[in-house]
């Protein structure tokens, strides 16, 4: 499928939002709270499935070749950072919030919370198993699963909850808004 221009477009826009919600943070030890995954949400309810995964891999290929956006900076050596799983999951979790709003017959609050609540499990799911492996293996210090998971998981996650509530109460409310001002892009076309 031929990808058009103000697909192109808004994809960047969104690799963008993303990349300033990575200045956006409250460090908290090894996974600091940002607004990052505040714009996977958005990019995955709004763009669909296929641009969603787009936007958060040109965040990750400009962040990836030098660029710092983000949170610690950028560059190759960024993939041996201990946060980095949580950076695939963005690409990753994006995708399938877009894949499960595609094939949602109604767009209620509900079903984008559901949407969001799994792209969320992905990018924890990414972003836990790298911090471990990447702490034990990579950093040599020794840490627990359990101690990952408290550091990776139970510290962050209340604020990224808090997120998806208002990203999935804003995307509700803002999608037939979208398909108005963009009828090419509708997520319905996907």
């Amino acid at each position: 499928m031929k990808i058009k221009t103000k697909d192109l477009v808004l994809a960047a826009l969104f690799a963008a939002l993303t990349a300033v919600g990575a200045f956006i943070r409250v460090p908290i030890p090894y996974v600091p709270f940002t607004l990052q995954v505040l714009f996977v949400f958005f990019a995955g309810s709004l763009l669909g499935s296929r641009l969603a995964l787009i936007s958060q891999l040109v965040y990750l290929g400009i962040g990836l070749i030098g660029i710092p956006i983000f949170t610690h900076g950028g560059g190759p050596s960024y993939i041996l950072q201990p946060t980095f799983g949580y950076l695939i999951g963005f690409a990753i979790g994006a995708y399938v919030i877009g894949k499960i709003i595609e094939n949602l017959r109604d767009k209620t609050f509900i079903n984008f919370l559901l949407a969001n609540l799994s792209g969320l499990a992905v990018v924890y799911l990414f972003g836990v198993v790298y911090l471990y492996f990447n702490l034990n293996y990579i950093a040599a210090t020794a840490i627990s699963l359990s101690k990952a998971i408290k550091i990776g998981f139970l510290l962050p996650i209340s604020g990224d909850l808090l997120l998806c509530i208002i990203a999935a109460l804003i995307s509700k409310n803002v999608i037939s808004q979208v398909r108005e001002a963009l009828p090419v892009m509708s997520i319905e076309n996907r």
